[in-house]
């Protein structure tokens, strides 16, 4: 059973790492003609309960083959990975099957103590390597080679969610309309009675669940529009995502949407209102950014205090109190998002949302999503197909 691997050529810093994850793994070794195995023991291991304890998965295989050059054997029906090594002699095999990844050996009653043993070897080995795995990350992001996680559809359904509930809320408190709660108590001759107005009380509910669905709805803009931007070939590098996720909300907007069409222009004018009047005031402790917390002493009595636009004079003027009317942001929310899934963007919407799959940065700069963008038809094919290669990559299906 000799087995050689190919590790990566690492920069001159880091061979001290490799030195220090080998002296860790100990007596662990690569197997190798001496190493006893029964025959067909790569297809008759048993799995150990001391390999349930091991390190994730893509932990356990960088150093073992990545870093230390142990022989993966490849994939077979189930199992993602297979790597036999020595301990004392004898085999065993680290891999990563449908249902996690082992210590597999030849027979686990007798042999559970020396699974532990490797299991501990491995868990020094993965504590010394850090500094490779981190090395490795930076090298997969500086060459976009990633795949940048789409969380889509789960903030979506809590947008729609606070939208919906907010609609039956607001539906109840129409219903209520003028409906009066009577309570009376205390003595005959010292009786009190108080009276209560449910509508009161379920319209303020109505516009807390409004003004969270408009938050829920800027939080999934946060995320769809870089995702939608990655899909249409303008955030084409880890580093662009990267800074896109650092940008304000305009900046995304716009690696999504191009501000030369007309409506596109015309609902970014119109966000950014609601933005800056309610989203930005609740964010900020309801002290707003501008003062609208403050009411003037005068012999008027108090009066509403507000900045002028920051780009203007800091002086204080005279201004309103916010209304917090969600009615009207709410139908810009609803128009804006027909418009987002049209035209150029309507695949995105496929890939997205219905098939819910992460964006593959590798595939902008081979054309693969831009051949895909050209119609839903396109991207309904594609997406079918690269869905298709997940589940079968999930289920081990070689």
């Amino acid at each position: 059973m000799a087995t050689s691997g190919m590790r990566t050529e690492l920069p001159p810093e880091l061979e001290a790492v490799r030195n220090a994850a080998r002296r860790a793994l100990g007596p662990v070794t690569p197997a190798t003609d001496n190493t006893k195995a029964d025959k067909d023991f790569l297809f008759k291991a048993k799995r150990t309960d001391a390999g349930r304890k091991l390190p994730e998965q893509h932990l356990v295989r960088f150093v073992l083959v990545d870093l230390l050059g142990f022989k993966d054997l490849g994939k077979f029906e189930k199992v993602a990975w297979s790597v036999p090594v020595d301990l004392n002699g004898c085999a065993f095999l680290i891999e990563h099957r449908k249902f996690g990844v082992g210590v597999f050996a030849h027979d686990p009653a007798t042999e559970e103590a020396d699974a532990e043993k490797i299991v501990n070897h491995i868990h020094k080995a993965v504590k010394a390597a850090r500094p490779f795995f981190d090395w490795l990350a930076g090298k997969a992001v500086e060459e976009s080679s990633v795949n940048v996680n789409n969380n889509s559809t789960a903030l979506f359904d809590r947008f729609e969610y606070f939208l919906e509930s907010h609609r039956n809320k607001a539906k109840e408190a129409d219903d209520r309309k003028g409906e009066r709660v009577v309570k009376k108590g205390g003595t005959e001759e010292h009786g009190w009675q108080s009276i209560t107005y449910p509508a009161t009380r379920l319209r303020a509910e109505a516009r807390w669940l409004g003004l969270a669905a408009i938050e829920a709805f800027f939080s999934w803009t946060e995320h769809v529009l870089i995702h939608i931007g990655i899909l249409s070939g303008g955030v084409r590098t880890a580093g662009d995502v990267a800074i896109l996720a650092e940008a304000d909300w305009a900046a995304k907007y716009k690696s999504a949407l191009d501000l030369a069409d007309p409506a596109s222009k015309d609902f970014y004018d119109r966000l950014l209102v609601v933005r800056k009047e309610l989203r930005n005031f609740l964010a900020h402790g309801s002290f707003g950014k501008q003062g609208e917390a403050f009411s003037f002493h005068s012999s008027a009595g108090a009066v509403p205090v507000l900045l002028p636009d920051p780009i203007g004079s800091r002086k204080f003027s005279f201004g309103q109190h916010l209304s917090f009317d969600v009615a009207g942001p709410i139908r810009t929310i609803e128009e804006f998002i027909g418009h987002l899934w049209s035209g150029p963007r309507a695949p995105a919407e496929i890939y997205i949302q219905r098939y819910q799959l992460p964006l593959i940065l590798t595939m902008v700069a081979d054309g693969s999503y831009t051949k895909a963008m050209t119609s839903p038809e396109e991207m309904e094919q594609f997406a079918n197909y690269l869905a298709g290669r997940f589940d079968r990559a999930a289920d081990m299906d070689w």
